[in-house]
């Protein structure tokens, strides 16, 4: 699975951006308010839904592997110490439960991603935000969007090439520089045919974008943003 849109007609697809843009932040605010194991195993819940509202499951969270190892070591590193007792289990809980709760946040950005259009997020953005900031937004989020999936699948067929002309002999050093360069000249490679097009196309800051209208499920999940932030505010109160 990459990091794109998914057609489909889930509830979470029927959804206005807007709505599902302030759930995601106000995610975010409450799973970083609510540090407990109690308040991330209900987040866990909150963080499930989201996805199966978007017609999504677990190998949708397989685009964000690349971050799994660095939550699996951190609590590891962060209990280690240079003397005794050698390694502090409450420091390696905390890490543990800081990390968890980064990947439920990724679970809630994975649900927006497979179930809004990149259009549609700019034109959220566009809305939400008046003026240049906004427009500068809008573009900014819908080059990533669109580029990201390019960007790594550069990267692996840099690496499947490395493994056809034998590469896998080489030490792990050497394979990481030449697919590390290969990925970098793909990526100037990118921009500069990006920076073309858009000329060719004559860019526009301020483009038609798509209609934007709250249906009845977006008043429900306007009422879950809330609610979630009204929970982080308390916390923090």
């Amino acid at each position: 699975m990459t990091l794109s849109y998914a057609p489909g007609d889930s509830v979470a697809h029927r959804l206005d951006p807007r709505s599902k843009l302030l759930v995601q932040v106000a995610f975010a605010a409450v799973a970083y308010a609510h540090t407990t194991s109690r308040g991330l195993a209900a987040l866990t819940v909150v963080a499930v839904g989201c996805l199966w509202l978007a017609g999504g499951g677990p190998s949708d969270l397989w685009a964000y592997r690349f971050a799994f190892p660095f939550l699996l070591l951190a609590p590891l590193v962060a209990g280690a110490t240079l003397g005794t007792p050698w390694f502090r289990v409450e420091r390696a809980i905390d890490t543990g439960l800081a990390g968890y709760r980064v990947l439920l946040v990724l679970v809630v950005a994975a649900a927006y991603v497979r179930s809004t259009p990149v259009r549609e997020s700019r034109a959220a953005i566009q809305r939400t935000v008046p003026g240049k900031p906004g427009q500068f937004l809008g573009v900014g989020v819908a080059l990533v969007f669109r580029l990201l999936p390019l960007l790594k699948r550069d990267l692996l067929a840099t690496r499947e090439a490395v493994h056809a002309r034998s590469g896998g002999s080489l030490p792990l050093r050497d394979r990481f520089r030449i697919v590390a360069v290969g990925g970098i000249n793909r990526v100037f490679g990118r921009a500069d045919r990006l920076g073309t097009a858009l000329s060719a196309r004559c860019f526009a800051w301020n483009p038609t974008l798509p209609r934007l209208s709250f249906s009845r499920g977006d008043y429900g999940a306007l009422g879950v943003g809330a609610g979630l932030f009204a929970a982080a505010l308390v916390t923090v109160v």
